[in-house]
């Protein structure tokens, strides 16, 4: 059952307490596109699909909303979602200048040369920056 063809890896799941907010957040400032959206009023609650690309090639975000549920604590499981960037030091600034918070500076890792930071979503979910030059940037 170890073949890695029989799996792939299709979305992470967050629990947002203002759905809206939330999805501002992944489209404005980490140019997201919402993919798709479901509200599903028998079962009290909307999820919102989002991403770089489509379904079917990417791995996406779910944001789920309960009705009426405003807060969620993160708890200590949950570690980080993880975003590479072109510039990781332009992007910080942008994001700053858009109102993120940013909870860990750009710099290189503890005991490496990887260039990280983290900001946090409107519910204080933790996302790192990776600096992959390689890659063209989406901010």
């Amino acid at each position: 059952m170890s073949e890695s063809q029989d799996f792939s890896y299709l979305h992470t799941m967050l629990r947002v307490g203002d759905l809206e907010r939330s999805i501002h957040f992944y489209t404005e400032n980490l140019g997201m596109k919402e993919l798709r959206r479901a509200d599903v009023p028998d079962g009290k609650y909307t999820l919102a699909f989002l991403g770089y690309g489509d379904e079917k090639s990417n791995t996406v975000l779910e944001l789920t909303y309960n009705y009426g549920v405003e807060k969620y604590e993160p708890g200590t499981a949950f570690g980080h979602l993880a975003l590479g960037v072109s510039d990781i030091y332009a992007t910080c600034e942008k994001l700053r200048a858009a109102g993120a918070k940013i909870s860990r500076e750009p710099g290189p890792v503890k005991f490496g040369t990887t260039v990280i930071a983290f900001i946090e979503d409107p519910d204080g979910y933790k996302i790192e920056l990776i600096e992959r030059k390689t890659l063209t940037s989406r901010f």
